[in-house]
């Protein structure tokens, strides 16, 4: 059996490239990377890489030769050229005769109203359409996603958010990573979609689980979004970057991402790490 893991440099997929790692031999392994130099140190333990560019779909039709399972993570961008990259990774995955297609989704992708999610439906419909067996990862939030708000906590700033009472089912990056690991090793994962969520938590309540791993109170700031625009720009945050953290926190509080689900567990059978002690990992890498 052959696992490929695209996107393998980056953070979550390094982090799948070594939970794999720890089940499967390495000749087992392949990944595809847009530079494959920045791969040498997998390639030297044994796994195979090759090079693939969501911009060139040829060069992914070749990195998917041979593929038995393939995990498919999202790539990073604007929604019209990850949608655009994410349906030459779908065609080449079909004309490459890849076995079952993993892909790192949205949390209720099909019905979210989030600005991410049009990525996310299209590219889940892209695959339903080549027949391939599938698994849809629909992560809700990664823990890490919240560092800078965390540096900044650490620095004597407050919490500052627009998002209201909305829940997010904030999870470690490693968890999501074990769980995509999980799927690509087992079995009868097949046309399944798992929704992986995290312990529901307003922004006050993981405020809270903060001030008690820094141990000092910790306020938090709730504003509008053109106030939480204009913090953000004061804070150095870059222009283009401002209406997608916005868009984030506006998301947040319609409710996009309040699924409740055990579906995590389930994968990784053992619960969570409780959101105190993995806001302490989080800390403590900072230090």
């Amino acid at each position: 059996m052959k696992i490929l893991v695209t996107g393998a440099t980056g953070k979550l997929g390094r982090k799948v490239v070594e939970a794999l790692l720890k089940a499967v031999p390495a000749e087992q392994l392949a990944v595809s990377v847009r530079d494959p130099q920045k791969a040498e140190d997998l390639r030297a333990r044994g796994v195979d890489v090759r090079q693939g560019n969501f911009d060139h779909p040829e060069t992914l039709v070749t990195a998917f030769a041979g593929v038995d399972r393939l995990l498919f993570i999202s790539a990073d961008g604007d929604n019209e050229t990850r949608i655009r990259q994410h349906g030459n990774a779908v065609e080449a995955a079909q004309r490459a005769g890849v076995g079952f297609i993993a892909y790192t989704s949205l949390a209720n992708a099909m019905e979210s109203p989030i600005f991410l999610a049009p990525t996310h439906r299209e590219t889940e419909e892209a695959i339903r359409k080549t027949g391939i067996p599938y698994a849809f990862l629909r992560n809700n939030w990664y823990l890490e996603n919240e560092i800078s708000s965390i540096q900044g906590v650490i620095a004597g700033a407050p919490w500052v958010t627009s998002a209201g009472s909305g829940k997010v089912g904030w999870a470690l990056q490693q968890e999501y990573a074990e769980a995509a690991a999980a799927v690509l090793t087992g079995s009868g994962h097949e046309n399944k979609i798992y929704e992986l969520s995290g312990k529901l938590l307003t922004q006050e309540e993981l405020v809270s689980a903060l001030g008690a791993v820094l141990g000092k109170e910790v306020p938090v700031q709730q504003v509008d979004d053109s106030a939480y625009a204009e913090i953000m720009k004061n804070a150095g945050v870059p222009d283009f970057v401002i209406p997608m953290l916005v868009g984030i926190q506006e998301g947040i509080r319609s409710g996009a991402l309040e699924v409740e689900s055990s579906d995590f567990e389930k994968l990784l059978g053992r619960p969570l790490t409780p959101i105190q002690e993995a806001l302490g990992q989080i800390v403590r890498s900072l230090s």
